[in-house]
């Protein structure tokens, strides 16, 4: 790898020139990556986390392994520090990866990492083993030029983010490794034509609504809770939710009956039913107008069944809905990168909330994908473009050189 000293255009150093040279490097890495399976909850993480250890040990750094609550790991992660104190940046991108599926329907095996007519095959190539690829060699690329520039780019590799939990972000944002200040964060989730720079926020709820149990034979009619949990659902679907938060957040907010579980055998009427709720969150839409919305609707329904016991409404998620402003500096040098390099991404706030929605909350400003193109993400014959990994880096190592002051 050349020396990273000099502009980040066309001088001494370019990081096209240098993503071109570390191609076949990143597309290795990535097939190695993609060989070792790493499906959350289901597949042993040791194995994935051991393999990038080895590369990041190779190329000169050193990492560390985070552990969760439960004391199992969680994440790796891995810091480049430059020649005086600055700005931090993090590098995220997650090692774990969605299930295989039905196996049978791929062209190529899931864990083959097969190469065909310039695409890359196999789960977690798109979601986000090439991002984790370039990342690595983006930081072997800022290590040999650390006399070059001020701050710290952080490296986070978390592999319980297919679950839905989240569990490396958290064990490093809410633990003691993180660094006093961090100024952003940049997620490498695939897909060339769009930078996320903010996504609708998410609450869900868990509600358990009651009824009488009795026998369904009997003479006497019973409330049951099917029937009362379907009048629930009908009346918030029902329910009007405020409009779109303004230019900056033209998407509105939703509200879902996801699941509904009730009911067993025949001859019982039930007196329970679960249902699982979730609100899509606006600026115009908050976590609090939600619940007031929930909590209203609830009551209603139960003065409408007073032979009922009230119906427990129960929060298991909530994130804040985030958009970054167009002069926030890491929107802003990502765009600007991207441009530099001849592409050409919009800005976009995207519908499903992302791991951007929980670092909103921590204050954090992050650009929750940008990457490489691909198809068939979390779906069969999951793939990339080979030849669009070199932008991807380029643009990624160029924003970060505008972004971390130099010597």
């Amino acid at each position: 790898m050349d020396d990273t000293s000099g502009d980040a255009g066309g001088g001494p150093f370019s990081p096209v020139r240098a993503a071109h040279q570390d191609h076949d490097s990143v597309v290795e890495l990535t097939r190695e990556l993609v060989r070792v399976p790493s499906r959350g909850g289901i597949d042993a993480y040791e194995p994935v986390l051991d393999h990038m250890a080895g590369w990041l040990a190779a190329h000169g750094l050193p990492c560390a392994q985070l552990a969760g609550p439960g004391g199992s790991v969680v994440a790796l992660v891995c810091e480049v520090v430059g020649d005086a104190p600055g700005p931090c940046y993090v590098l995220d991108a997650c090692l774990d990866t969605a299930p295989f599926g039905d196996e049978a329907g791929w062209a190529y095996p899931p864990t083959s990492a097969k190469v065909h007519d310039g695409w890359l095959h196999g789960r977690g190539s798109s979601d986000s083993k090439a991002g984790a690829a370039i990342f690595a060699h983006i930081a072997a690329r800022l290590r040999q030029a650390a006399r070059t520039w001020r701050g710290s780019v952080v490296l986070l590799f978390d592999v319980d983010e297919h679950t839905g939990g989240f569990g490396g972000a958290k064990a490093f944002f809410e633990g003691q490794a993180v660094p006093r200040r961090v100024d952003g964060v940049m997620i490498g989730y695939p897909g060339l034509a769009h930078v996320v720079t903010g996504g609708r926020g998410v609450l869900r709820a868990r509600v358990q609504v009651h009824g009488i149990a009795a026998h369904s034979g009997g003479s006497r009619a019973a409330p049951s809770a099917i029937l009362k949990a379907a009048e629930a659902t009908r009346r918030l679907h029902q329910a009007p939710l405020q409009g779109p938060g303004g230019p900056g957040f033209p998407l509105p907010p939703k509200l879902t009956v996801t699941a509904i579980h009730g009911g067993e055998g025949y001859s019982t009427i039930p007196d329970l039913c679960v249902l699982h709720i979730d609100v899509r969150l606006t600026p115009a839409f908050e976590a609090e107008q939600a619940l007031d919305l929930l909590r209203s609707t609830l009551a209603g329904l139960d003065a409408d069944w007073p032979d009922t016991p009230p119906t427990d409404l129960s929060i298991t998620t909530q994130w804040p809905a985030f958009a970054l402003p167009e002069h926030e500096p890491l929107r802003a040098a990502l765009l600007a990168a991207a441009k530099a390099t001849g592409l050409h991404p919009q800005a976009k706030v995207a519908g499903p909330s992302n791991i951007g929605n929980y670092l909103a909350g921590l204050n954090i400003p992050a650009i929750a994908g940008f990457g490489v193109d691909y198809r068939g993400l979390h779906a069969t014959d999951e793939q990339i473009r080979l030849d669009s990994i070199p932008p991807v880096q380029a643009t990624y190592h160029r924003a970060l050189l505008s972004l971390l002051p130099a010597c």
